[in-house]
């Protein structure tokens, strides 16, 4: 059976880059700019996956960026 989709969550590094996991399936990746990021995401689900038929062929990326305010 072939998936059609798969979702990853990324947020960015403390110590710089981003870092993603495939909600659903044990895939994570990194990278240093978004763009280096959405390759490795590419590669990791290539290697994820023993059947190229099985590869999903969409790939949803939701950027989570978390910020702190103080309320005084």
């Amino acid at each position: 059976m072939s998936l059609k989709e798969v979702v990853f969550m990324v947020e960015e590094d403390p110590e710089g880059g981003y870092a993603a996991k495939a909600l659903g399936y044990p895939i994570f990746t990194e990278g240093d700019t978004i763009s280096q990021l959405k390759e490795n995401i590419k590669n990791a689900i290539k290697c994820h996956f023993d059947r190229e038929e099985d590869i999903p062929k969409i790939i949803h990326i939701r950027i989570v960026k978390e910020e702190t305010i103080a309320y005084a």
